[in-house]
């Protein structure tokens, strides 16, 4: 098996002519895999045996936080509420500022080089940089509370939407598009005329999935004071109360998975 990895078989054809394949690239594929793993290893001080003598610990909180406290339950409602209308309304403002920036970015809409390239760039430093970075920054300019979660929302879901965005602009159908542009219209009423009905459904599939994104990355934010779940949780874990963090968790949980499900089928009608 081995050798016909490193050496394939010759291939025989009808009129007696031989072909060699070439080699296969698989295993050098493996050994700088293997490599990789070992370097990367030795420098982050990975070691399975402080997993293996360590390990259970996880399984001890995990037996502190269930059966969670109940009588938790109210004081989770609040902030609870608060990260879901975070996440919503980040996400509708990200979604919509998308578009402009999606349009720039298609090469088939914008003929402009400079501009094209531009605004890409500014939508890949947006994509590198963390939510929990984003809220940070937040927090320092609009200082602690949900409005700074809310606002690095929408900035992170603005890189994310207009790059799925405009990666499906690029795959439409251009037809309607120059025949709009013949008879006089400008770019902008012939994209709203011909572009936009053939990706509104996939545009708002993008949306909802962001949203189910942002649900989870709101959650964390707290742990830098931009608002929602985050706070008391981040709270709670300090105190070692990991009974009230359970108690937030499952309720976390569930609310995901209702949104999600949601999400999921409203994303399925629009295919």
């Amino acid at each position: 098996m081995i050798k016909e990895i490193f050496k394939p078989e010759k291939i025989v054809l009808d009129n007696g002519k031989e072909i060699q394949p070439p080699k296969s690239i698989v295993p050098y594929i493996v050994i700088g895999i293997v490599i990789a793993v070992i370097l990367s290893a030795n420098i982050t001080g990975f070691n399975f045996s402080i997993i293996l003598n360590r390990g259970e610990q996880f399984f001890v909180i995990l037996k502190d936080m269930f059966p969670p406290d109940f009588s938790y339950t109210k004081s989770v409602i609040t902030p609870l509420i608060e990260t879901i209308k975070m996440s919503v309304l980040g996400s509708m403002i990200g979604c919509f500022l998308a578009i402009p920036f999606a349009i720039l970015s298609s090469v088939n809409i914008n003929t402009s080089k400079v501009t094209l390239n531009t605004v890409r760039f500014i939508l890949s430093i947006n994509r590198t940089l963390p939510t929990l970075i984003i809220a940070l920054m937040a927090t320092y300019i609009f200082g602690l509370g949900s409005f700074a979660g809310t606002v690095a929302i929408a900035i992170f879901t603005l890189g994310i939407v207009a790059k799925m965005f405009y990666e499906k602009i690029e795959t439409v159908d251009m037809g309607p598009f120059e025949a709009m542009e013949a008879v006089g219209a400008t770019r902008l009423k012939a994209f709203i005329g011909a572009i936009m009905p053939q990706i509104l459904p996939s545009y708002l599939s993008i949306c909802l999935y962001s949203l189910e994104i942002n649900i989870r990355n709101a959650a964390i934010l707290g742990y830098v004071g931009a608002g929602g779940i985050g706070l008391i949780l981040n709270e709670k874990l300090g105190w070692r109360e990991y009974d009230k963090v359970g108690m937030i968790l499952v309720m976390l949980f569930v609310t995901v998975v209702i949104i999600e499900n949601l999400s999921k089928y409203f994303r399925e009608r629009l295919g």
